[in-house]
């Protein structure tokens, strides 16, 4: 199954390389089985951090919950612009708009079978944020037993990276966590702290790569590690 360039690109059914004559876009996925662990929150985050770096940026949301162009609704005109795409529908892999340098998707809770590979097949990374939560740790291990057989993820052309989400240091919780990923022999590309700034920004459709004030700077270092794997 592949990505379908919109009308106004006249695309057909190239996939994204084949765009406009050899234009190149890349592909983020960010997925988890579980819902709750911050998908939302980190697809808006990169998407907004590859805008603001000068790219062309489109956003699929294919969760039924919206969440992600529910946030694109809020957002300013005077923001750095993000292309919303509804993959809402379930099953489908839907359009995307002509000439975006990189598309992030935000992808259901409930992500297996042949969805997780159409969507796979697409990816250059799948990033997979993950809560200090037991329920969090085993949904973690199951998506990523759920996903290994499928091509592209074993034979290594997509990376599969774990982010920490809503870490508190001084948590048990935490603890746990930095033992949850020894066991599992990969180490989180970042560990994002709990900040109620992620969600005062959400709520007029902002992220922390939007706002240039010092207060977010020590929140956008977090996330770097996560835009240098991208290439970003």
């Amino acid at each position: 199954m592949q990505l379908r360039v919109d009308a106004r690109g006249q695309g057909g059914d190239k996939a994204p390389e084949a765009q406009g004559g050899g234009w190149s876009m890349q592909t983020v996925l960010v997925a988890n089985r579980k819902g709750g662990c911050g998908k939302t929150m980190t697809a808006v985050t990169l998407a907004s951090a590859l805008a603001g770096d000068g790219h062309r940026v489109a956003l699929a949301d294919a969760d039924p919950q919206k969440s992600a162009l529910r946030w694109l609704k809020r957002r300013s005109g005077e923001d750095p612009e993000i292309v919303g795409v509804d993959w809402t529908r379930s099953g489908k892999i839907g359009d995307v708009p002509k000439r975006c340098d990189w598309l992030v998707i935000d992808a259901p809770g409930a992500l297996r079978d042949d969805r997780a590979e159409a969507l796979i097949a697409e990816a250059k990374a799948v990033i997979s944020p993950v809560l200090p939560s037991v329920f969090d740790e085993d949904s973690t291990k199951r998506f990523l037993r759920d996903i290994e057989d499928i091509k592209r993820v074993r034979k290594g052309k997509v990376g599969v990276h774990l982010v920490a989400n809503r870490v508190r240091p001084q948590l048990k919780a935490t603890a746990r966590l930095q033992a949850f990923f020894g066991g599992l022999g990969q180490q989180p590309l970042a560990w994002i702290g709990d900040r109620a700034a992620y969600s005062d920004l959400a709520e007029v459709g902002l992220a922390v790569f939007d706002r240039p004030q010092k207060q977010f700077e020590p929140m956008r270092a977090q996330w770097r590690p996560v835009l240098e794997v991208l290439g970003s």
